[in-house]
């Protein structure tokens, strides 16, 4: 399976580089590179934080609880 996605992604790139060519060609300067850059990392946050918040605090709250059940309260007798 890797050694099919290894050579399949190249040759999409090159099949993508030869029909979009008028979009590969065009120029990114400084200024829109810094910004896709950085709208890239920041929808990578994003998605990183939203697993952490749906699946591991939610497991890890899950986990917690059995290990640390508390004992029976002991009841004293009234007098």
């Amino acid at each position: 399976m890797l050694d099919l996605l290894a050579y399949d992604l190249p040759a999409l790139s090159v099949a993508a580089t030869d029909t979009f060519r008028h979009v590969v060609l065009a120029y990114l300067g400084p200024g829109a590179a810094v910004s896709t850059i950085g709208t890239f990392l920041a929808l990578l946050a994003a998605v990183i934080v939203a697993f952490v918040g749906f699946f591991w605090y939610p497991i890890k709250r899950y986990l917690g609880r059995n290990n640390s059940q508390e004992p029976d309260a002991v009841t004293t007798p009234e007098d």
